[in-house]
């Protein structure tokens, strides 16, 4: 049985529907194993489908009403109005929408996935933000596609799902340079490691910390870390430090009720 985290924040009311999906309850297996819904990833296609139809049903719809895109780590917002075919998947990092029926969901194995609500103007959005997103704009560009829609910034809520936590991300000495270079204070979300001259970086943090200063109702964290808690979560990072050349896709969707 699938296995999907929520969060008050986005659960009150009867608006909107959401889950950040665990690796558990699907059919995949191997470095797979078992809910993996990344059609990007080299499982067999037929698995992914049926994971993807087990994840959708959670929302009372089914594999062919969910829809991701071809992520990036760009700065682009689609919206949606109708379910696409995985191979006409847009090229984007955020989805928004305003339409019942369609679930919005976004693919992550470390990076954070941002799913957003303004339950009273009926808009909903999904943000993929690893650190060249969050760093190049996804998280502003998709509040303000969801504006776009009828949103209202004091009205929407966020919740940043599991990601690779603050003990978990260390970074070589070079990589704060464009993070201190586009705002001095993200000094805060580097510490020093216990390797000299690298850094351990708190990528949810750093996502709530450009989400806030947007005006939002409430930015709300998960607070799960997907390369420590190996049973519940796929990591990237966890992958290839064991030589592994690919990993699982992690899904967090929302929807509109009704």
């Amino acid at each position: 049985m699938v296995n999907a985290i929520e969060h008050d924040a986005l659960a009150a009311g009867n608006a909107v529907m959401h889950g950040f999906f665990t690796r558990e309850g699907g059919v995949s297996d191997g470095l797979y194993a078992s809910l993996n819904c990344g059609y990007g990833s080299n499982d067999d296609t037929q698995a992914v489908r049926e994971n993807r139809q087990r994840a959708a049903a959670a929302f009372g719809r089914t594999a062919d009403d969910l829809c991701t895109a071809y992520q990036i780590h760009g700065d682009h917002v689609v919206t949606v109005e109708s379910a696409w075919r995985h191979a006409e998947a847009p090229r984007a990092d955020a989805l928004v929408s305003n339409t019942p029926g369609v679930v919005l969901g976004i693919l992550t194995a470390d990076c954070a996935p941002v799913l957003l609500a303004d339950g009273g103007n009926r808009v909903i959005g999904a943000l993929h933000a690893g650190w060249r997103g969050a760093l190049g704009g996804i998280l502003e560009a998709g509040v303000a596609g969801m504006q776009r829609l009828g949103a209202r910034a004091a009205t929407i809520r966020a919740v940043i799902g599991p990601a690779i936590g603050p003990d978990s991300y260390e970074v070589g000495p070079e990589f704060s340079a464009p993070f201190l270079a586009h705002d001095a204070a993200a000094e805060d979300f580097f510490r020093p490691a216990a390797r000299e001259g690298h850094y351990l970086f708190d990528l949810p943090g750093y996502v709530a910390r450009r989400l806030g200063a947007l005006g939002l109702a409430d930015v709300a964290r998960i607070g799960r870390d997907t390369y420590a808690e190996e049973s519940e979560f796929f990591s990237y990072r966890r992958n290839i430090q064991r030589g592994k050349q690919d990993y699982g896709r992690l899904l967090a969707a929302i929807a509109l009720a009704g």
